[in-house]
């Protein structure tokens, strides 16, 4: 009887304490950043929940930055440890060159910490709000620099033009806006929303593009006062395959039919 009990307790003393091998693996948790870096002045509004919401139910932990919260030091060190990045912004024109604003205030720190990126003109403070140019990415961002980044939705104007050195640093793929656009009336902020929420759903990057400009296609209204007529606003590059989330089989998402 002795040597039994002798047994069972070594048995039991074998046994890893704190170990259930029964117990499912734990989730990795992904993780969003979302920046909006006019939103002072064009305010998101109902749709920044709402993609936060759709994120958040995709198990996604969002990190939501605005104005001058989103700065050069986040975009150099932090955004590339992000799966998925939405960057609202918009583009301006000086001597020539295409700038988009960061959203940071102008500083001395700023201009001491990056004097060269001034010399070079990469960086301006030209409009009151940093800004940074084409030459800026393609400096600082070499090949797989971004590789971390499996989406980024890049909500601006001229996004045509810098897609493709965002692409070059490593992310997987990215949706952008060819030419102008306006952040006001919420018709940008609709569609991306929308977008995202087809993402979030499981969708591949190139059926969530298409699901979202479908209805237009087949002859629905635009309800920005600026535009009369309907042009492509979001396309990609990179893999249209990659998805960020896996599928679910809901309804489709509900399109506000007249915006503010």
């Amino acid at each position: 009887m002795k040597v039994l009990v002798a047994l069972l307790l070594l048995l039991t003393l074998s046994i890893p304490i704190g170990v259930n091998a029964l117990a499912p693996p734990a989730q990795v948790q992904k993780h969003a950043l979302f920046l909006s870096s006019l939103n002072a002045t064009r305010p998101m509004g109902y749709y920044a929940p709402n993609i936060i919401s759709s994120l958040n139910h995709a198990g996604y932990n969002v990190t939501y930055l605005t104005d001058d919260t989103v700065t050069i030091d986040l975009l150099l060190t932090k955004m590339k440890n992000y799966t998925a990045v939405i960057w609202r912004t918009d583009s301006f024109t000086v001597k020539n060159a295409t700038y988009w604003y960061v959203g940071e205030k102008p500083s001395d720190a700023v201009e001491q910490k990056y004097a060269s990126d001034f010399a070079a003109g990469w960086i301006t403070t030209s409009t009151g709000v940093v800004g940074v140019s084409i030459g800026f990415f393609t400096h600082h961002f070499g090949p797989n620099a971004l590789e971390g980044i499996r989406l980024l939705i890049f909500v601006s104007s001229d996004g045509n033009e810098l897609a493709p050195v965002l692409l070059a640093a490593g992310v997987t793929s990215i949706v952008f806006s060819s030419g102008a656009i306006t952040l006001q009336f919420g018709l940008v902020d609709d569609l991306t929303a929308t977008l995202v929420e087809f993402l979030t759903k499981g969708e591949s990057v190139h059926n969530a593009v298409l699901d979202t400009l479908s209805p237009f296609s087949q002859g629905e209204q635009l309800n920005d006062p600026l535009d009369s007529t309907f042009g492509i606003i979001f396309w990609y590059l990179g893999d249209g395959t990659a998805t960020i989330a896996p599928t679910i089989h809901l309804a489709p998402p509900q399109r506000v039919s007249r915006l503010p």
